[in-house]
């Protein structure tokens, strides 16, 4: 076969691949009111979108300094993985806020916008399981921390939660990642920081805890912070599985990380109809 037959047959696959992928994902806008302002997000839809009438969904947030569209960059298979495990993936953008409703910016509420405004949106225009039961909500590094801040915070909206490499205790890294900006600087708010910790968190997990999953390379340097968190939930008898495994705090981990994450997701959400 000649060169230039071969290309053109590379490029028509790649041009059917690139098709398929499009009408599963999707930019969207949404406005959110407490803040003022459109917000993009990836929606990654199942192959079998029309053909069932709901599906389960997985909020998956990104690191610091990331977007909406980082998870894609890091992981592309995601619309594959989307449909394999039947799910809604979605993609929020939460620029540099750590998911927190600052209480010193009052612009920056995302913790509202995820998980009030955000699963409206959702479960307004798209075909969601629309109860905890259906939900899901993790992250990487920045985004780690949101997953497990949002899902202890608002266990009766997640069902399930997690992270990657997750910044779960912030308070050693005072000075790091714009996190001053909304919480201001560390010792002239050491209760403020304590408070917005997800290693903190754990008192709001009652009676109906959502599952709970998360990881950290051997290398990283959350790595500490996250086998603190891991004992803290065996101290408060908190289900939860915790992977340990080498690696670093990059894009290659969390490539990795994410489809183990999924298929958690996927038995949370074929156990609890």
């Amino acid at each position: 076969m000649k060169l230039s037959l071969k290309i053109t047959f590379f490029l028509a696959f790649l041009a059917v691949i690139t098709q398929g992928f499009a009408k599963q994902v999707d930019t969207v806008s949404v406005y959110s009111p407490s803040m003022n302002i459109q917000i993009r997000n990836i929606v990654i839809l199942p192959d079998n979108y029309e053909q069932k009438q709901e599906f389960p969904v997985l909020y998956l947030l990104h690191g610091y300094g990331g977007s909406h569209r980082s998870w894609m960059q890091t992981q592309p298979q995601l619309p594959e993985l989307a449909s394999r495990y039947g799910m809604i993936i979605v993609c929020p953008d939460g620029r540099n806020s750590w998911y927190w409703d600052s209480p010193v910016v009052p612009e920056m509420r995302y913790e509202t916008y995820v998980s009030k405004e955000l699963v409206a949106y959702m479960d307004s225009n798209y075909k969601t399981i629309r109860n905890k039961k259906g939900r899901a909500i993790t992250g990487n590094s920045m985004g780690g921390h949101g997953g497990l801040w949002l899902g202890f915070r608002h266990s009766d909206v997640f069902g399930a939660c997690g992270a990657i490499h997750g910044g779960v205790d912030i308070r050693p890294f005072p000075d790091n990642w714009e996190m001053k900006t909304a919480l201001g600087a560390y010792p002239e708010n050491q209760q403020r920081w304590d408070e917005h910790t997800v290693i903190n968190q754990l008192h709001l997990i009652q009676s109906d805890p959502p599952a709970i999953m998360f990881d950290c390379g051997t290398e990283d340097f959350f790595f500490e912070v996250n086998e603190k968190l891991h004992e803290k939930l065996r101290e408060h008898r908190i289900p939860h599985d915790y992977v340990v495994r080498p690696g670093g705090h990059d894009g290659v981990y969390g490539k990795n990380a994410i489809e183990y994450q999924l298929l958690f997701f996927y038995l949370f959400f074929k156990r609890t109809p």
